[in-house]
């Protein structure tokens, strides 16, 4: 199973390609330039350096939002035109499961923290847990299954709303994402519990976690046709709230 995938969900451009569990290729930057000027040259340059024939390709994975809502426009145009040219199905990753699933391993609790302007952030709680499979467990021996696991689902809040369900667990958290310096002196001032931040080469996004995700949720048939693909944004952007803002001070409410 060969997977493209793709994240311009945030600050970083990433694109992946993935063979079953072999990460052939990943390429990242985040660097002054947007997204509509990095993501197909990235593209074209993996593809070229692999050799990487598109027949090949059975799907192409990519960060599904929310994030930036150009960010997030750029990647589904992108993803929709390879799924519509290759006929192959896309897979959609939650951006924040997608940034967790890079702390694979851990055994503490992670939240990812997205900036989302005006004091908020895209947010959520994620744990990796084991789960038995037949034969493990029983004394016996035996493989099982080690898998993500959402304790609080991708949303976009005030800080503070997520550090008061941080304390409430009462764990230890790792965070990660553009949101930590934007945040730090927050979570400094109003965790209870013991937290760290994540290192540089874990910290952002990365297409490698959205298409290991993605081979996963493609095993268990959670592919959509290229047509039915939309971002999810879970709110309304800058232009769409000061239309809605201003209509209800033309309407009087």
């Amino acid at each position: 199973m060969k997977i493209l995938a793709l994240d311009s969900s945030g600050l970083v451009a990433s694109v992946a390609i993935t063979e079953d569990d072999l990460l052939i290729a990943e390429y990242d930057i985040q660097y002054k330039k947007t997204h509509s000027q990095t993501l197909l040259p990235m593209m074209d340059e993996i593809c070229r350096m692999t050799d990487l024939d598109s027949a090949s390709l059975d799907a192409v994975a990519l960060a599904a939002g929310p994030g930036s809502f150009t960010g997030l426009r750029i990647g589904s145009a992108t993803a929709k035109g390879l799924g519509f040219a290759l006929g192959i199905p896309l897979i959609e990753v939650p951006t924040l499961e997608g940034l967790a699933y890079n702390l694979y391993g851990t055994a503490d609790c992670i939240c990812p923290l997205m900036d989302a302007r005006r004091g908020q952030v895209y947010t959520g709680i994620y744990e990796f847990a084991w789960e038995n499979a037949e034969g493990a467990g029983d004394g016996s021996g035996g493989r099982a299954e080690y898998s993500m696991k959402t304790l609080e689902p991708q949303c976009a809040v005030a800080a503070e709303d997520i550090v008061r369900k941080l304390n409430a667990i009462g764990r230890r958290t790792i965070f990660l994402g553009d949101g930590v310096p934007v945040f730090r002196e927050q979570l400094a001032k109003q965790m209870q519990v013991e937290y760290s931040f994540a290192p540089a080469h874990m910290n952002r996004q990365r297409a490698a976690s959205i298409a290991a995700l993605g081979g996963i949720y493609m095993k268990k048939g959670k592919t959509v046709p290229a047509a039915e693909h939309a971002p999810v944004y879970l709110r309304l952007s800058q232009a769409e709230r000061e239309r809605n803002e201003r209509h209800g001070r033309e309407s009087g409410e």
